[in-house]
């Protein structure tokens, strides 16, 4: 049994490497990148976080006066209203305390009266001149003592009468028992008399207004900021989602496990009453999104600066490409300009050259200020000129586009899935917004495959995450692309750098390449 297994086993070995040669000449001649469809989707940029669901605004009610607690009217979960009666204190020595401020307001009454006629009477006796004048100014500070004596009398009073009504405790807003920390019968301290601010009998909060408190990473605060939208998930309801707003960054940073974080705070409706507060919350604050848009996968653009690598690691011959589109170089012979980027096959007295630079095919935007050593004014002229005249093609590009979204437009009012109305609404919105839409694009090369065999192409690309890349235009949908990792390009910058130093003669210096790198979430 065991001998044939081992006779299966080897020959199952031998057909895997018979399959492995095959598929591995198959590799050689087409198979030497992946390839990745242009999909339509929602993207969606978003900083995520965990947090703590609380509420806005939490009150701990506690009483100014100090006594027994006689009668508690609401429990934990009550809602009540502003005013609303919760407590009451024993009254009896606050309402004993009030009798005697009472008592002593009235007799500070009557000695007030009675000081004031014999003030009265002691001017008529001192003008007939029956008393001595120093029993006059003993009648009139008599009287004075019996005003003041009635100014304290009234203040103790209304002091007397505030205590007495804080012997019954009532809501200080609207909201929601969420704590009962006394019961019938306790004694309770004073507030406003206790050095440690008294005793606390309930905390309560209004749970219409919630927020949650999150920490988010430094990295992705900068793309933050108050009013962004924000949708929450917590655990006890998993098929909802909460819609919320940024509404506040805090500026202190916090340090979690030697990672600086900052506080940011989430505003939710809760009018449903489903939040709870201690609830944990997944916050995902979208940063940016695109719906509906053409999509690729990030590593399959590249950096116009970087067009001639890829081409090498993706097996293509630059020698029979004209990469001056995309920015590339390009030799300049004595007596002309090579107009067909990296086709020149001599070195002699040649100088490296911006062929019209990457800005250019971005319609318009500065050229690469970076010249080669031993460039010539004629050589800077003709970058100049290359750099128009793709500035040109690239405006011409986006102007198709637009035409293209208009024409779009067209064949759906013509189809009956909107209204004359609502294209003319659309149009204006898309003129309106031609020039921030521009500026928040930029030029990217793409290696679409056709028949088998990748061919660069320039096209604008918009937002992106970490995965994928918006297509604003050059590309249709499930157009396949060639796909080149990081390490291949970084395995043939050298290569390339190589090439063309040795036609420009030795003279081409570091540092033309530039970084470009793959683009990463914003």
């Amino acid at each position: 049994m065991n001998a044939k297994i081992m006779k299966w086993g080897a020959g199952a070995l031998l057909l895997l490497g018979m399959a492995a040669c095959k598929s591995g000449e198959a590799a050689e001649e087409t198979g030497r990148f992946t390839t990745a469809v242009v999909k339509r989707d929602n993207l969606v940029i978003s900083a995520e976080a965990t947090g703590t669901i609380e509420p806005i605004r939490q009150v701990d009610v506690k009483s100014k006066a100090s006594g027994e607690i006689l009668k508690l009217y609401v429990d934990v979960g009550d809602s009540v209203s502003a005013g609303q009666l919760l407590a009451e204190v024993d009254p009896r020595d606050v309402r004993n305390a009030f009798d005697q401020a009472q008592a002593d307001l009235t007799v500070a009454k009557k000695r007030q009266e009675i000081s004031e006629a014999q003030l009265g009477r002691s001017k008529d006796l001192y003008a007939a001149g029956v008393i001595t004048e120093s029993d006059y100014e003993s009648a009139e500070l008599d009287y004075a003592n019996a005003q003041s004596t009635l100014v304290k009398s009234q203040t103790n009073y209304q002091l007397a009468q505030l205590r007495l009504s804080d012997a019954t405790i009532t809501a200080p807003m609207r909201g929601t028992i969420l704590a009962k920390t006394v019961e019938e019968g306790q004694v309770i301290q004073s507030a406003s008399s206790n050095v440690s601010g008294g005793t606390t009998l309930f905390t309560m909060a209004n749970l219409d207004e919630m927020q949650v408190r999150t920490l988010v990473d430094e990295t992705d605060v900068g793309q933050l900021r108050k009013g962004l939208e924000a949708t929450v998930k917590v655990e006890a309801y998993p098929d909802r989602t909460f819609r919320g707003e940024v509404q506040k960054i805090e500026p202190q940073a916090v340090n979690q496990q030697n990672v600086t974080m900052f506080n940011v705070i989430v505003n939710l409706n809760n009018h449903e009453g489903l939040l709870k507060p201690g609830m944990n919350a997944e916050v995902t604050i979208i940063v940016n999104q695109a719906p509906n848009v053409l999509m690729v996968p990030n590593g399959a653009i590249v950096q116009p600066r970087e067009v001639g690598p890829a081409a090498l690691a993706l097996g293509l011959d630059i020698d029979k490409l004209d990469l001056t589109q995309f920015g590339a170089f390009t030799v300049r012979r004595n007596g002309g300009d090579s107009a067909s980027g990296a086709r020149g096959t001599s070195g002699r007295s040649g100088s490296l050259r911006g062929a019209g630079g990457q800005a250019g095919a971005e319609a318009g935007d500065p050229a690469d200020p970076q010249q080669p050593a031993g460039g010539t004014s004629r050589g800077a002229a003709s970058q100049r000129t290359g750099g128009q005249r793709a500035g040109a093609q690239g405006q011409a590009r986006m102007g198709g586009a637009r035409s293209a979204e208009f024409d779009s437009l067209r064949a759906k009012v013509a189809r009956g899935e909107i209204t004359q109305d609502s294209m003319r609404v659309l149009a204006a919105a898309m003129r309106q917004g031609q020039d921030s839409t521009a500026a928040d694009t930029r030029s990217a090369v793409v290696f679409v495959v056709k028949n088998g065999v990748p061919a660069p192409r320039l096209i604008r690309v918009g937002i992106n995450d970490w995965d994928n890349t918006e297509v604003i235009s050059g590309l249709e949908e499930n157009d396949t692309l060639a796909v080149v990792s990081a390490a291949q390009l970084q395995a043939q910058q050298q290569e390339f750098l190589d090439r063309i130093r040795s036609r420009s003669g030795g003279m081409f210096g570091g540092g033309m390449m530039g970084g470009g790198g793959r683009p990463r979430g914003r």
